[in-house]
């Protein structure tokens, strides 16, 4: 079972068992954490999302080690105008492993089978619809460009009268 879960302005996919790098949060080492706002929860070919949370399910995590990233090197340089700017830096981060997920297991019901069954007629008709709307725009347009032509036609000739 895996999860997708926020953390941070971030998403992270997440199985029991990963170690994953999240943006700091302010705990201490060897605590554990638990992330509400999880958007989509997955085993297989069951895999349940959220609009755009799913309510009632979390993801609870053990903070190994708080920590600072690599050195990036920084540097603003715009050419032919004497302006060089370097600098580094190193972003904070929380190393956490996944203990556990919950998450919602309501099995879909055996109603719902006859309200996808009515789902195509509805379809059909509505195709039905779009199709006579085609049907009526392009007549329209005919008679437009029709019309247009005639117009054309007429100060045309009122030209070479003149």
């Amino acid at each position: 079972m895996y999860a997708v879960f926020r953390s941070g302005g971030k998403q992270y996919r997440a199985v029991i068992g990963d170690i994953l790098r999240l943006e700091k949060i302010d705990v201490d080492e060897g605590t554990t954490v638990k992330f509400e706002d999880v958007l989509l929860i997955g085993e297989g070919v069951n895999i349940k999302v959220g609009t755009p949370m799913l309510s009632g399910s979390s993801v609870s995590a053990k903070v190994l080690r708080q920590g600072k990233s690599k050195k990036v090197a920084v540097v603003k340089f715009k050419r032919r105008q004497n302006y060089l700017r370097q600098g580094t830096h190193r972003q904070f981060f929380t190393e956490v492993e996944i203990t556990a997920i919950s998450g919602v297991t309501k099995k879909p019901a055996a109603t719902d089978k006859p309200k996808s069954a009515d789902k195509p007629a509805a379809r059909k008709k509505a195709t039905k619809k779009a199709v006579t709307k085609k049907a009526v725009t392009k007549k329209a347009a005919t008679k437009k460009a029709a019309t247009r032509k005639k117009v054309a036609k007429k100060s045309a000739a009122k030209k070479k009268a003149q």
